[in-house]
């Protein structure tokens, strides 16, 4: 193909249509292709390096997005204005790209290769993100990198029983579900997955649903290449060495093996006994055992084999997976002793630190905790994201972190990585569809999840450990939410085992990793990464069943540490009051250049006080950690809102001295309106002079005993005396 020659192809998937182009963008890169659909439009990149890198033991792929604010017609705000570093959600898009692809390429390939897709223009319509992972599947199918095996992604929404592919924002806001399916032509890859309460069969369908569009952008892509497609380059791929596999396993394999038998022994042992048997150690008794083991290799064969170390790690790792495998697919037996089906010892527990937060929850499986931790505050805390869709105010947070310490090791501290970002994420759709609205809670929900010890599944012991913060905090959460971690060993000829919450071990030498997050009335997210080419439908709903069950075990576990939200928040925690004013009040609160609302927040030490248009009306949310001073500010507001024809007698009034005579004090209870305090109701006892209890700007409780709304004539008594 002559450069700079654009050609096109063009597919409908579901209802709109999708344009991948090349020839004309980019020709310096292996493969590039502009993808099109709407007003998006998604420059994805493909390039390879040259070199091939003998010691490392994985394939070096790397997926960027770089969101340009242009592509939505705006400029970056900050000093600089330019864009910095990614934005979370880029790297969830990247992150959601790189897994579906990873599997499919040869993972003897050591060459580098980036996928970039730089955002060129969006139409705050549509999400893009199952554009950038069909663009950057196409731009390596076209390209001349060894990738032979396209892969299609598409989103689905169901809204009233009619299933939607590739929905729009607004339809999503009104979708039991929004899943992104991604697979070959033969099987599903990955699935991410946030809803309202769906149920497995929901997931399931809507897997069903997705797998015709994904086979139709696959084609899609076979025919484009066949019209455009480069010759695939000849590489050098990774080769063991068969002398080190050799003496590996001479060494190793019969040690391996004990220990497994060992594990085998020890799981027909009775419960306590096996469980001091098989849990010892940081990771447990055989992942401990076959450390030492791989050590004793190691220091044999590293002198013998000084330029094939990774040879003698990959074999290693082989072997054990060989081995492990064996044992769960033919015994049943986990490398812990569980049953296929046997959740991990829980423990829960609510309130460590009630003097100074806000809400915690600290939840323990096996050898995996997560200590979670709320703070609250008012709707002005909220998160403020200005990307390439329409500004948005985010008031529910979570935020993940995983210290080297919390399997043992160290490393250098330099803010969230990738892979925290993803799991925060997780956890936040998990959650998000259980807060509730701003109107029944008008707080900022910020929840931090410490991961202090890690051999599993801590993302679904964040989503455990925040649901039990949040209810100890006492946010009235509409349902409580748990989540499990499942693995696939997968066998020959069908053969295969699903595994409940899998541990470190079961996840590293698994086929599966699948995340199920919900309530006792369904899911409300899922991950689904697969580390083989694709499972079919029917392991699909195995794993979901079970992952049910097991979920909803762990649920029962938390409920017996707290059955329900708190009835009342922390003691520390910010008080707020929302109540409504007619919107055409709202200048006269406010006042000119904001004096009035700001004397109120003066007058009454509030932390905070805000009033907004909310549907036609006016909300004002005050903020105060003395619910007795948000009472009187709110007191104060609602009678300023009032006119002489409104009041009545028995009606109080936070009202300030404005005049002072012999006979009273003068009392502004509302603008214009005053009512007189007769000497007599200044104390609770006989006084000679206004002037030595009362003083010009003092306030005072008030109520109107007296009033002749003809001639203006209001008398008052105070309600803040005490006998």
């Amino acid at each position: 193909m002559e450069i700079n020659t654009e050609r096109s192809y063009k597919l409908i998937v579901g209802t709109k249509e999708i344009v991948f182009k090349t020839g004309k963008l980019a020709n310096q890169a292996n493969g590039s292709v502009l993808v099109e659909s709407g007003g998006n439009g998604i420059l994805v990149t493909a390039t390879m390096s040259e070199e091939f890198q003998q010691n490392i033991d994985f394939f070096p792929l790397v997926v960027d997005v770089e969101e340009r604010m242009y592509a939505a017609g705006k400029i970056p705000g900050g000093f600089f204005k330019r864009e910095g570093r990614a934005s979370d959600k880029a790297i969830l898009i990247s992150r959601l790209t790189d897994r579906p692809l990873r599997p499919v390429f040869d993972k003897n390939l050591r060459n580098e290769v980036q996928i970039i897709a730089t955002v060129l223009s969006v139409d705050q319509i549509y999400p893009y993100d199952v554009l950038v992972m069909n663009g950057a599947s196409c731009a390596l199918y076209i390209s001349d990198i060894p990738f032979n095996e396209p892969i299609g992604a598409v989103r689905v929404g169901l809204i009233d029983n009619n299933w939607i592919i590739n929905p729009s924002y607004d339809e999503l806001k009104k979708s039991l579900l929004d899943i992104v399916v991604a697979g070959t032509e033969s099987a599903v890859l990955m699935i991410e997955a946030k809803c309202k309460e769906a149920s497995e069969e929901d997931i399931l369908k809507a897997v069903e649903v997705a797998t015709p569009e994904v086979i139709k952008i696959i084609k899609a892509q076979k025919d484009f290449r066949d019209e455009v497609g480069l010759e695939k380059k000849e590489v050098k791929l990774f080769t063991l060495n068969e002398e080190v596999k050799f003496k590996v396993n001479e060494i190793a394999r019969e040690k391996i093996q004990e220990k497994i038998k060992d594990v085998i022994n020890f799981a027909t042992k009775p419960e306590q006994e096996k469980n001091a048997l098989l849990n010892v150690g940081k990771k447990g008794y055989l992942s401990q055992e076959l450390d030492k083991i791989e050590k004793e290799v190691k220091e044999k064969l590293s002198l013998e084999f000084p330029e094939d170390l990774v040879s003698i790690d990959i074999v290693l790792k082989d072997l054990e997976r060989e081995l492990v495998r064996q044992m769960i697919l033919e015994n049943k037996i986990r490398p812990d002793g569980r049953k296929p089906d046997e959740i991990r010892p829980i423990k829960c527990e609510v309130g460590l630190f009630p003097d100074t937060t806000h809400g915690t929850g600290l939840f323990t499986r096996g050898r995996t905790q997560a200590l979670t931790i709320l703070a609250l505050g008012s709707i002005r805390e909220a998160q403020k994201i200005d990307s390439l869709e329409e500004i948005e105010f985010k008031r529910y947070m979570h935020h993940y972190n995983f210290p080297p310490f919390s399997t043992g090791d160290t490393a250098p501290l330099r803010g969230p990585k990738r892979r925290e970002i993803g799991h925060g994420a997780l956890a936040e759709r998990a959650l998000e569809p259980m807060i509730p609205d701003e109107d029944k809670f008008p707080y900022a929900i910020r929840l931090v999840s410490e991961i202090l010890e890690s051999n599993g599944s801590t993302s679904m012991a964040s989503v455990c450990g925040s649901t039990l913060a949040l209810m100890d905090g006492g946010v009235p959460i509409l349902n409580p939410v748990s989540g499990i971690a499942m693995g696939l060993v997968k066998g020959e000829d069908n053969n295969f085992i699903i595994l409940s919450d899998i541990q470190g071990i079961e996840d590293f030498y698994g086929d599966m990793d699948f995340k199920v997050a919900g309530t006792k009335n369904g899911i409300t997210a899922l991950q689904m990464d697969i580390k083989i080419k694709g499972i079919d439908i029917e392991i699909m709903r195995k794993a979901l069943y079970q992952a049910r069950e097991g979920r909803l075990f762990i649920l029962s576990k938390m409920l017996e540490v707290l059955p329900q939200p708190r009835s009342s928040l922390s003691k520390v925690a910010p008080k707020i009051s929302t109540f409504k004013i007619p919107k055409d009040k709202i200048g006269e609160i406010i006042g000119p250049g904001g004096k009035i609302i700001k004397n109120i927040k003066e007058e009454f030490g509030l932390d905070e006080i805000e009033i907004t248009d909310s549907n036609g009306e006016g909300l004002v949310s005050i903020t105060c950690s003395d619910l007795e001073k948000i009472n009187l500010a709110r007191k104060k507001i609602e009678s300023m809102l009032k006119t002489i024809d409104d009041i009545a007698i028995g009606d109080e009034f936070i009202g300030t001295v404005v005049g002072i005579t012999p006979y009273g004090a003068f009392i502004n209870l509302i603008p214009g309106v005053d009512g007189l305090l007769h000497i007599s109701k200044v104390v609770n006892k006989r006084i000679n002079k206004v002037e030595e209890y009362l003083k010009l700007g003092d306030k005072v409780s008030v109520k109107i005993t007296f009033i002749d709304k003809k001639d203006k004539k209001i008398s008052l008594e105070r309600t803040d005396l005490y006998n």
